[in-house]
């Protein structure tokens, strides 16, 4: 009498079943890295040419809307071109399964671009944060930040110093410029300067230029005014700016999850989809349904 055993399954074959879910970091990271350097590469050269809705220049407040907006839709773009490439290289670079499932491998690719679109992100925020950390570092060649006036209002404040010939040599200005410049800041307020602080700058102003009371007060009143205009200014940029990195965000989650889609197509000799082309003009000309040839199973 012979006894017949259960055939028993392979263990390949629960590993075959589990592996196209399980991420490939090695072309995560390399397109989340080409994502990173693409994307810096565009914003500096935007950077060169003049394109910002803010900047630490007297003459970032003479741009005009039109700039604004340009600026927005081109940090879009470059967004969308560079975690477009890194998805891309994402999907592309993975090793192929043995998976049937049209839509499995389409999702298991947009995830490998999601992937690689987040660590790009916080790679671009590790890069920033450093940068700010090293600009803002106190220097020999530069004064304690506490010590100076506020960036933005720096040529108001000029304005509010300025004096003949009649100033003596060698006045320092400094404290009197950060205080001035505090003050100034709450102009931008519901209620304004504030008598009190009106009356000190009157002081100061004639302090420091010798201007007589009333042209000392139409000197203050008219740069109250101009930092009012200045801050506004300054909050509208950077409104557009955190409006215009959120969408560029957002929308280059889309491009990554569509060009990891494309190189997975392209990475197995299959045509793109109708939505993102006509013709795959890098791949092999076939039909247009997907269907992996199944592997024969190990006996």
């Amino acid at each position: 009498m012979t006894m017949e055993s259960a055939p028993v399954a392979p263990a390949s074959l629960s590993t075959r079943r589990d592996a196209p879910w399980a991420l490939q970091w090695i072309p995560i990271v390399v397109g989340a890295l080409t994502a990173t350097a693409l994307s810096s590469i565009l914003i500096t050269f935007a950077a060169t040419v003049g394109l910002g809705v803010t900047s630490a220049a007297p003459t970032w407040r003479d741009a005009s809307w039109a700039l604004w907006l340009l600026s927005g839709i081109y940090l879009i773009l470059q967004a969308l071109i560079s975690f477009g490439c890194g998805g891309y290289i994402a999907g592309r670079t993975q090793a192929p399964i043995e998976f049937s499932h049209t839509e499995d491998i389409e999702r298991r690719d947009g995830f490998h671009g999601i992937a690689a679109w987040a660590l790009a992100v916080v790679l671009g925020l590790l890069l920033a944060a450093f940068i700010g950390m090293a600009a803002s570092r106190p220097s020999s060649l530069a004064t304690p930040p506490s010590a100076t006036e506020p960036s933005i209002l720096s040529y108001e404040i000029d304005q509010l110093f300025r004096a003949g010939r009649n100033r003596p040599a060698n006045v320092d200005l400094t404290s009197a410029r950060a205080e001035a410049g505090r003050i100034l800041l709450t102009s931008s307020s519901h209620s304004g300067v504030s008598t009190e602080d009106h009356g000190y700058l009157v002081q100061m102003v004639t302090g420091a230029t010798g201007l007589t009371g009333a042209d000392a007060e139409r000197r203050v009143d008219a740069v109250i005014s101009d930092s009012r205009a200045a801050i506004r200014r300054a909050r509208a940029s950077t409104t557009i700016l955190a409006f215009s990195i959120a969408t560029a965000l957002l929308l280059a989650a889309v491009a990554a999850w569509a060009g990891a889609e494309a190189g997975g197509r392209h990475r197995d000799g299959m045509p793109l989809s109708g939505w993102m082309t006509r013709s795959n003009g890098f791949g092999r000309r076939r039909a247009s349904t997907w269907q992996r040839p199944a592997s024969p199973m190990p006996e």
